[in-house]
């Protein structure tokens, strides 16, 4: 098993290609340096709540910028002031090492 690095040391990775699908025991230990993200069948996930609908869309385009960075895209689901991030790798079947590191990335955007 590969250790945590955390949420500081996960957030200043970058993802790379073919990375595998964690194993449960990485994946726990991941979702535990990641405050509010837990696992929905194949992916992880957390609901961000914002003051209204300007900082939500202001939220999307700061990810969007860091996803297209890393070459990793979430699945969102974004409303009024509101947005479901949702981070899986499709080819893997599931959560990687990368999935862990947008979603630290995203956890260092919102502490601005």
């Amino acid at each position: 098993m590969t250790p945590n690095p955390g949420l500081a040391g996960l957030a200043a990775m970058h993802c790379a290609p073919g990375a595998a699908r964690l194993p449960a025991a990485e994946l726990a230990s991941g979702l535990a340096a990641l405050p509010g993200w837990a696992l929905h069948g194949d992916a992880i996930a957390k609901t961000l709540a914002f003051g209204d609908y300007h900082q939500t869309i202001g939220f999307v385009n700061a990810l969007a910028f860091i996803a297209n960075g890393e070459n990793h895209h979430p699945d969102l689901q974004v409303s009024y002031n509101r947005c479901i991030v949702a981070w899986s790798t499709h080819d893997a079947g599931g959560v990687t090492r990368n999935d862990l590191i947008c979603a630290a990335k995203v956890e260092r955007l919102l502490a601005g």
